[in-house]
């Protein structure tokens, strides 16, 4: 049976994640709020996030800056999707889902 979730990303019960993306605080509560559908999402934000600032997954400052840009992702001020906004494959009034959040604030310092 699929576990489901009020999802805290996308604002409705969806399916839950199998287990937790990772062994933290924040993977737990990933886990207890936040949908597979809504997991799904986090590798694009990421990809974009670590081109536009330019960042190395070597670096501690990086990884430290993109778990805050997750947990800020997922449960930020800004966090829930848009009004209106319907999950991809789900039909809506437009047949389309709105684009997620974009970035905010700053990223770490490049290293030259």
């Amino acid at each position: 049976m699929t576990r489901m979730v009020m999802c805290a990303k996308i604002g409705r019960e969806l399916p839950g994640l199998e287990e937790a993306p990772f062994p933290s605080p924040l993977g737990e509560r990933i886990y207890n709020e936040i949908s597979q559908q809504a997991w799904e999402m986090w590798p694009q934000h990421q990809m974009i996030l670590i081109n536009h600032f330019g960042l190395t997954l070597n670096d501690p400052q990086a990884r430290q800056f993109l778990r805050e840009q997750m947990e800020d992702f997922f449960f930020g001020e800004d966090a829930k999707m848009p009004e209106g906004w319907v999950p991809e494959g789900v039909p809506g009034p437009s047949g389309k889902g709105a684009p997620g959040p974009s970035a905010k604030g700053g990223g770490p310092a490049r290293q030259k």
